[in-house]
């Protein structure tokens, strides 16, 4: 097949979609398929006479994620593309192909604007739809569904950073200690763990940037683990152990996390996980595969956090090595999501 890989995109996380995409490209070419691995917001400015010779047989070294959030205004200067979140000749070389691979995290390759405009064109693609897409994004609206199909989430509150009122709502109605996070942003980009007022102050400072709402959420102690699901079904537990402070961007990307999987839990708890994940998956409406987050607390309750349409598949990424431990290749991960 001929295949588009989308990468990149105006977002926080574009350098991880970018990771992502290079080795999702490679790896289908490896599986026999022609591959252009092209950056949305960038586009590609002229085609050649034959745009049918942009798609390669030909693997390419990988893409690196760096330390820090890439600086989007810089790009959008380089760029000359404006406020435009789709570049030039990204559509219609999307026309083109077989299929597109849906490599992108965050912003609108993750809320569903992308896959409302793809399904506008009659484009084929991998993973959820625009519905999905933008039930799981925004944190409050998903949390509301997960908690109506009786999957337990910690508490929260839905604000604005910026109002004045809004430290003393969080005080009154979630307390200390609590997590701050951007309603609709990933790769724990603008998280904050808070203790105390003066951090809180901080990180409503920290996550305003991200979006013009945020989440308060109750903070809950305990082991971190993740379930992915691929074709409506659960793939193992992964347990994730920062080496230090919690899973944010750079524990994520600079190797500075553990991963054990299969997770070392009960029985009763893998069970649990499985079920929740498969219900909140049909829940938020998402197909092909996904990622839910999970805190396990001391008493042994399990606590959804969100779930991730679009999960990474970088090297340290929690998918694959789920898929791995199930005995699936990271190339048969691929072809299966494409064939989804």
């Amino acid at each position: 097949m001929k295949i588009v890989v989308l990468a990149g995109g105006y977002s926080p996380e574009r350098d991880v979609s970018l990771t992502s995409g290079s080795l999702i490209a490679n790896a289908l070419i490896e599986n026999g398929h022609r591959v252009l691995l092209l950056d949305v917001y960038l586009g590609i400015k002229e085609l050649p006479e034959d745009p049918d010779a942009l798609f390669s047989s030909t693997v390419t070294p990988p893409y690196r994620v760096g330390e820090c959030v890439p600086d989007l205004e810089a790009l959008k200067a380089e760029s000359g593309n404006g406020d435009a979140l789709i570049g030039q000749n990204v559509l219609p070389l999307c026309r083109m192909a077989d299929r597109v691979f849906l490599a992108l995290h965050g912003a609108m390759g993750e809320n569903g604007q992308l896959q409302a405009t793809l399904d506008n064109y009659g484009i084929r693609y991998t993973g959820s739809g625009y519905i999905g897409s933008l039930l799981a994004m925004d944190k409050d609206l998903s949390k509301r569904l997960l908690r109506a199909a009786g999957v337990r989430t910690p508490d929260w509150v839905y604000l604005d950073p910026n109002d004045k009122s809004t430290e003393a709502t969080i005080l009154e109605r979630i307390g200390l200690p609590c997590v701050i996070k951007p309603c609709s942003c990933g790769s724990s980009v603008g998280v904050s763990m808070v203790e105390t007022r003066e951090e809180l102050t901080d990180a409503l400072r920290a996550a305003a940037p991200w979006g013009d709402r945020i989440l308060a959420e109750e903070k809950i102690e305990g082991r971190e683990l993740t379930v992915g699901i691929l074709d409506g079904k659960a793939l193992p537990l992964v347990e994730i152990i920062p080496h230090e402070g919690f899973y944010d961007y750079k524990n994520k990307y600079q190797g500075c996390t553990e991963e054990v999987c299969p997770a070392q839990v009960p029985d009763e708890v893998a069970r649990d996980a499985s079920q929740m994940t498969v219900c909140g998956f049909e829940a938020l409406r998402l197909r092909g595969y996904a990622r839910f987050d999970y805190i396990l607390d001391p008493a042994g309750a399990l606590w959804c956090l969100e779930a991730n349409t679009l999960p990474g598949m970088t090297p340290t990424s929690l998918l694959p090595q789920a898929a791995a431990a199930a005995g699936i290749s990271y190339r048969e991960l691929c072809e299966r999501i494409i064939s989804l």
